[in-house]
């Protein structure tokens, strides 16, 4: 039974891309056949983090206006057999995309044996968000430590239990879960970031990991390279954790607790 997987926020900029990149590649390191799909029409990143931007003939857009076929369009990750990404268009406008045309793909996936497609989201709430949320079975709602990050993340959860096609026909509610970028213990222990108690109480949704703030995400993003293959980094560590808990392992939370640096540190340097 193939799962829809969104990747979502409210705000910009909190690592959706990054994750869809990375959550996919791990589903695949794990033996599913998964395909990851650039819903950001007139922008297009993600082919650019799975280092792939050369390979692009075709497009989402073109395989809904008929212009290419799936086959044509869907291109093979370098580094795992069983991972393909569906680009998105720079050249078309966001209403390129209908609801019909979405469902069509998604319907040939489907039937192409894929066991996860994970729908990589625009910010916010414009027509590509919505298409992507419509159709998921899965929310990954990626936010930030910050006050404008959570609250714009639920403002999407409220888009999800109205909107998506399981809400509109009374079916079970979309799965979400609620995944931390970019957070720094010590900055939470500064005040200067809402801490993982503060976020779950304002969301109330299931967490499924934390990813550490890194300089390792941006050094993946420009090797065109996703995260979760940066070998012995947190980050990518994290990633694999986030796919275990997915898939309903049980994992011990890492990576959020402050271990203040000792007085001989501090005084020879030490953060």
């Amino acid at each position: 039974m193939t799962r829809i997987v969104v990747v979502t926020s409210g705000k910009g900029g909190v690592g959706k891309t990054t994750t869809s990149a990375s959550f996919s590649s791990g589903l695949a390191m794990r033996g599913h056949k998964t395909v990851v799909i650039d819903f950001d029409v007139g922008l297009r990143n993600l082919d650019l983090i799975m280092g792939c931007e050369r390979r692009v003939v075709y497009d989402f857009v073109n395989v809904i206006q008929g212009e290419a076929s799936l086959k044509q369009t869907l291109i093979k990750d370098k580094q795992l057999e069983n991972l393909f990404i569906l680009p998105a268009s720079q050249t078309r406008d966001k209403d390129a995309l209908s609801q019909e045309g979405v469902e069509k793909v998604i319907n040939e996936l489907k039937e192409m044996g894929f066991d996860y497609i994970v729908c990589d989201s625009p910010a916010g709430i414009e027509a590509g968000a919505l298409m992507a949320a419509y159709f998921a079975d899965d929310a990954l709602v990626v936010t930030n430590p910050e006050v404008s990050s959570v609250r714009d993340s639920d403002r999407i959860l409220g888009i999800l239990a109205a909107k998506s096609r399981r809400a509109i026909e009374a079916d079970e509610p979309v799965k979400e879960f609620l995944l931390l970028t970019r957070y720094n213990p010590k900055r939470v222990n500064d005040g200067e970031m809402l801490s993982l108690g503060d976020i779950e109480d304002i969301l109330r949704i299931k967490l499924i990991g934390v990813i550490p703030e890194s300089e390792s995400v941006l050094q993946a993003s420009n090797q065109g390279v996703p995260a979760i293959h940066l070998r012995e980094t947190d980050v990518a560590e994290a990633y694999k954790d986030v796919v275990a808990r997915y898939l309903g392992e049980e994992k011990p939370l890492r990576f959020t607790d402050y271990n203040k640096p000792s007085l001989l540190k501090r005084l020879f340097g030490g953060k």
